[in-house]
């Protein structure tokens, strides 16, 4: 059976799904480019993608999302090293906890430089390569956070709601050249983000997550929940008043 990608490039890779999506990629035999903060970390990767099997291959890049300066010349370096590329995944996110009456603008400006502004860094170059090249997947791990204002996290709901636009302003960008723009909205997925949170339900593996988002994007799927449960429990939430809404205090 024929591969659907050679070459993946994974932001946002050393734990939680980001590090789950290069060891699924790296053992159904695909050279994956790893890019994330933590060497330790991108090191321990490389070794379980090694010793996994599958004809795969790991090649860790560390970087931070937040110095998009970065982004063109790493960009260039990994296609090179790759040797093409057909997949690029954003995983890359952070949810500082906020108090209900708490506004600490350095939280905020942090966590929509790297669950937004990087995503930006990272997917134009992306686009801009797919489109000339009249192919090419782009995944996006957006959140089920982004579809409403909640007033638990007001930012991190504005970045991944920001980032959900952006991708699909892209994908009617690029669409005409054949690239595929998939927006994938996680319920709660079992990560160092989510560890600790009270009221946590159908909370699924990291592992788990994964294998749908890589079989939601080889679909080419436009915009998929994770698990797909979520599409139903969303709709009523987006149908929900706003004075309704803001009295739930989520």
């Amino acid at each position: 059976m024929k591969k659907t990608w050679q070459t993946a490039l994974v932001v946002g890779a050393s734990s939680g799904i980001g590090a789950a999506l290069v060891r699924r990629l790296a053992a159904q035999g695909c050279r994956v480019a790893a890019v994330a903060r933590r060497h330790d970390e991108l090191e321990k990767l490389a070794v379980g993608a090694r010793t996994a099997g599958g004809g795969g291959e790991m090649l860790p890049y560390v970087a931070d999302v937040r110095e998009p300066q970065s982004v063109p010349e790493l960009f260039e370096t990994i296609t090179g090293d790759l040797g093409g590329l057909d997949l690029v995944i954003y995983a890359a996110g952070v949810m500082h906890p906020v108090q209900f009456e708490e506004y600490d603008t350095a939280k905020d400006l942090e966590m929509l430089r790297t669950n937004l502004s990087g995503a930006v860094a990272w997917l134009n170059p992306a686009a801009q390569r797919f489109a000339r090249l009249k192919r090419g997947t782009i995944v996006g791990i957006g959140s089920v956070a982004g579809d409403r204002g909640r007033s638990g996290s007001p930012v991190y709901n504005t970045s991944k709601a920001g980032l959900h636009t952006y991708l699909e302003a892209l994908r009617n960008r690029v669409a005409r050249y054949g690239v595929k723009v998939v927006t994938i909205k996680p319920g709660f997925v079992d990560t160092a983000m989510t560890k600790g949170l009270p009221g946590l339900f159908w909370l699924i593996s990291a592992d788990r997550a994964a294998e749908i988002i890589l079989t939601k994007a080889r679909k080419g799927a436009v915009t998929a929940y994770v698990p797909a449960r979520w599409r139903f429990v969303m709709l009523i939430i987006r149908s929900m008043p706003s004075f309704i809404f803001r009295r739930l205090k989520v």
